[in-house]
């Protein structure tokens, strides 16, 4: 395929300009302008786009790429590194962000819900477009309980804080550094909050509104939807996808 029928493709599906991002989505660095094959992956660091190259891939697609606000403009040290070996592999980098966070079936909100056994039911703020989402666990189970499901799940043991004595049936949302928002989800009258990422304040939230919190990694939470996204390129396509997991303990 073209390029430019991936890309009208992903921004179909994904829709970009329904949201406020804090970096470019849809196409990066431009490549080859045919694709037959595509890694995915969750951060455009120097270990996927090395591996990218190493399995001759025409496009990169992640959840973390380049040129974020407020960093560095210039093209320097670990930026240039990366750039360059992309571009003289000829290889297309394409991220999409928050797109990819909150994306009902394929989104990293959606594909940890499923994972973990929560049914989502909506979102958690009230603009059009909600990062944070809610929902209820299927099976509710305690605090600890939960923790060891998601330890299972993600093959990691989140961090937790555990208030409460009765199980969990509402939970809200947030794959990666979504820890400001557990303020909202008490607000809501939520039983418990999980995200990647926990800041010192979000441990006394916890404690102080009652809501019991898990963070369970950054990267561990938004493993899946770069995944499925790419299985979803790949059916529509027929074109070879590869997932790279570069692992990351955050």
């Amino acid at each position: 395929m073209k390029r430019s029928e991936l890309l009208a493709f992903l921004n179909e599906t994904l829709a970009p300009n329904q949201i406020n991002d804090f970096c470019p989505n849809g196409l990066q660095i431009e490549g080859k302008d045919q694709i037959s094959k595509i890694v995915t992956g969750v951060t455009a660091s120097q270990a996927l786009v090395d591996k990218a190259v190493e399995l001759n891939a025409d496009a990169l697609v992640v959840h973390h790429g380049y040129f974020w606000k407020g960093e560095s403009q210039v093209i320097t040290g670990m930026k240039q590194r990366r750039i360059k070996a992309l571009l003289d592999a000829d290889i297309n980098l394409i991220a999409y962000h928050l797109p990819l966070d909150i994306h009902p079936q394929l989104g990293n909100n959606a594909q940890l819900a499923k994972l973990l056994g929560i049914e989502l039911q909506g979102a958690m703020e009230s603009s059009a477009v909600s990062v944070p989402v809610w929902g209820k666990l299927i099976n509710p189970v305690t605090g600890g309980e939960f923790a060891k499901r998601i330890e299972s799940v993600l093959g990691r043991a989140p961090l937790s804080s555990l208030v409460r004595d009765e199980v969990i049936e509402t939970i809200g949302l947030c794959t990666g550094g979504g820890q400001g928002y557990i303020d909202l989800a008490a607000q809501q009258g939520l039983d418990a909050y999980l995200t990647g990422e926990a800041s010192e304040q979000t441990i006394h939230s916890s404690r102080e509104q009652g809501i019991d919190f898990f963070a369970a990694g950054h990267h561990a939470t938004e493993r899946y939807g770069a995944k499925a996204l790419g299985e979803h390129i790949a059916e529509h396509f027929g074109v070879d996808v590869t997932f790279v997991d570069i692992d990351n303990p955050v």
